[in-house]
């Protein structure tokens, strides 16, 4: 746990300039962390505990072809 903590002081520390802008970026910091493909596991956090890939909110508001041949394959079902 202390690492992962590490990891995303390091993120955050590249994505803040001062001090006081850590608690707005602090969700992108941990979308960052849990997206990341890590060499120990060779896999995400996010997909080793849902079994999934994770989708970026910005394929949520426009498509990527990935969501959208996801959608229409579960409109097949």
């Amino acid at each position: 746990m202390e690492a992962a903590n590490k990891n995303i002081k390091k993120i955050l520390q590249k994505m803040v300039q001062g001090s006081r802008q850590w608690h707005e970026k602090f969700p992108f910091a941990l979308l960052g962390y849990h997206t990341i493909v890590h060499t120990s596991t060779e896999a995400t956090p996010y997909l080793l505990v849902y079994g999934t890939k994770a989708v970026i909110p910005a394929e949520v508001e426009i498509p990527s072809l990935r969501i959208i041949v996801e959608v229409e394959i579960d409109d097949d079902k």
